[in-house]
């Protein structure tokens, strides 16, 4: 039986698992954490389940390669991830400002990790031990399987597989896939045998072209901007793992990246397996003295009920990496995660969170997903929700009341968010919400108000929005409570103009919400918001798309922060620029005073 303690970080630590030496060594950008919402953690006791000797290097010194030897060789392979976030994410801001704080470090330590880990660990390890295969893996690598755009460098850059001098890039989730990377390496076969295992990339000279290889315009011709979108479009059009094709670009010279077809969906039982596993639900004690790891504190008793989403929103990686298929836990495998939880002494009554990508979208399947994929031309919830997409919300709210019932376990909350759009199909799933699964604030996130923005980020009406509202507040105060929503904003999208961001920050001041924190939209490697980032494009219609540069962008985050001292000059000059300065003064509908402003203009009032 796998033992429930953490995986080896030290070689005295090895000792007591009784191992003198590793099959496999996983490499993090992140402090390492034994909890199954982190990927060192998941994919290592996953492997040691599979009779495999796994160790752990966390958040090595880059500098140096000593703390890439501290564990010795390992006889299979070096698996190498950034961490939960993308490196580039963790160490800048979206005005590419150094962030002072990383969650997922030791006391929020600021800089524990390199800009792009990925690539700078590998080749650390590539100094030390010349011979050995190393897989990489996590979010950096597979949204970076391609060449694509980089916000933070402003240019192309090729797939990383080139960068790091990797054998193999493992994309998506990844249980099956390093579970198969493991044994054919163990049976002696080289790198090469990996070639046809789905959810993976490689490099290659001049690979083998079969009539279903699609073949995307080389490197050097995507620094046009149409043949750069035709190229993301080509690639788009296979990312089912039913029928997905592989896909090759050419990078330089003879050299191609070669990337196979996504990995099937995990069943309910091996999801169930997985999650199975033992984990201490805490950071590995060397870090006790310098605080935890801040990022355990919002997961630490919260569970993971399902994987994928089927929103397909235009600027979120989620479709591209755990895929648009809905992978769902039983509800015994759930219920017996919470009963381990209630027994934790540190417990204290309350799972923090029962969901995932949208909480409410937990077993909810596409009858035809099995046979045919995910339709190639056509979205699943956008412009409205496919009639073949059979929610299961009666499903979730019957799985939060058998939690609640766990002995021990005094309350739940669904803190992972709700897709507001899908929650107006079952009122009967608000009432329920509401009444029990709402700890005073239900998340949502509309993203914007503009039909023109919400649509080239393939998001729902602003009408849906003000529905679901509406209908919330009425069951909120039936029940005597007070509605009380969070919405989530996006500025300077793709698609928004500063007469969009103005009519955003008018909406918001007649509702009264002011925030202290806005989502400035960050241009993430090989997402479709990305590419109409870079190409003025969108790539699937070919429309024109206003682009903000780098003065307006500021302007639309002051805008949506009008209330914010700090902010009143950029948003006069905004105010100015697109000819409202209707919209300085002291009136009502006013978002600043005038420069020499003598008293205040807000207040705050309730709403949603």
């Amino acid at each position: 039986m796998l033992e429930s303690k953490f995986l080896p970080m030290s070689k005295e630590e090895m000792a007591e698992w009784g191992w003198d030496s590793l099959d496999i060594i996983l490499v993090s950008g992140d402090a390492y954490v034994d909890h199954p919402s982190f990927g060192p953690a998941l994919l290592g006791k996953y492997l040691v389940s599979l009779g495999y000797r796994v160790g752990v290097i966390a958040q090595p010194d880059w500098r140096k390669t000593k703390d890439f030897q501290k564990l010795g060789q390992p006889k299979l392979f070096f698996g190498v991830s950034a961490g939960n976030l993308d490196s580039m994410v963790a160490n800048y801001t979206a005005s590419k400002r150094k962030r002072k704080r990383d969650a997922y470090s030791p006391g929020g330590k600021a800089r524990l990790r390199p800009d792009r880990a990925t690539i700078v660990y590998s080749n650390k390890i590539r100094e030390s031990f010349a011979k050995v295969p190393i897989i990489i893996g996590g979010i950096e690598a597979s949204m970076r399987r391609l060449a694509h755009y980089d916000y933070w460098s402003n240019k192309l850059r090729r797939s990383i597989l080139f960068d790091a001098k990797a054998d193999i890039l493992v994309y998506g989730m990844g249980e099956r896939q390093i579970a198969a990377i493991a044994e054919n390496l163990s049976l002696g076969l080289g790198v090469e045998s990996l070639y046809g295992l789905d959810g993976i990339a490689y490099r290659k000279k001049e690979p083998y072209i079969s009539q279903n290889t699609v073949v995307l315009p080389p490197f050097d011709n995507i620094k046009d901007k149409k043949e750069f979108n035709k190229a993301f479009r080509l690639f788009y059009q296979e990312l089912d793992p039913y029928r997905g094709n592989p896909v090759v670009q050419r990078q330089f010279d003879d050299w191609y990246v070669v990337i196979n077809p996504p990995a099937k969906p995990l069943s309910t039982e091996e999801l169930d397996q997985i999650y199975a596993l033992p984990f201490q639900r805490k950071a590995h004690p060397c870090y006790d003295h310098l605080g935890g790891v801040p990022a355990l504190n919002t997961v630490r008793f919260s569970i993971t009920t399902h994987r994928g989403c089927p929103g397909e929103c235009y600027f979120c990686t989620l479709a591209l990496h755990q895929g648009r298929i809905v992978q769902s836990r039983s509800e015994q495998s759930i219920l017996q995660e919470a009963e381990k939880i209630a027994k934790n002494k540190e417990f204290g009554g309350t799972i923090d969170d029962a969901g995932g990508p949208s909480a409410n979208l937990y077993k909810a399947r596409c009858r035809l997903q099995k046979i045919k994929g995910v339709c190639a031309k056509r979205h699943c919830l956008t412009p409205k929700i496919c009639p073949n997409l059979e929610l299961k919300q009666d499903e979730y709210v019957k799985l939060l009341n058998q939690i609640r019932q766990v002995k021990g376990v005094k309350r739940v909350f669904v803190q992972s968010g709700v897709r507001f759009d899908v929650a107006l199909k079952d009122k009967s799933f608000l009432n329920e919400l509401s009444a029990h699964y709402v700890g005073g604030q239900l998340k949502v996130a509309p993203e914007h108000i503009s039909q023109n923005v919400l649509r080239q980020m393939n998001k729902p009406k602003h009408s849906t929005y003000l529905e679901f509202c509406q209908t919330y507040t009425e069951i909120c105060q039936r029940q005597g409570k007070k509605a009380y929503i969070v919405p989530y904003f996006i500025s300077s999208h793709p698609g928004s103009t500063l007469e969009d961001a103005i009519e955003l920050a008018l909406y918001l001041k007649k509702q009264g919400r002011f925030f202290e924190q806005v989502q400035d939209f960050i241009p993430l490697p090989l997402t479709v918001s990305t590419a109409m980032w870079y190409t003025g494009e969108n790539p699937f219609t070919g429309e024109k798309v206003h682009i903000s540069n780098e003065e307006e962008k500021r302007m639309q985050r002051a805008l949506l922060q009008f209330q914010d001292r700090r902010n009143w000059p950029l948003v006069r000059k905004a105010l100015k620029k697109a000819n409202r300065e209707d919209l300085i003064g002291y009136s009502k509908q006013s978002l600043v005073p005038p420069e020499k402003a003598k008293k205040p203009i807000f207040q705050r009032k309730s709403g949603y």
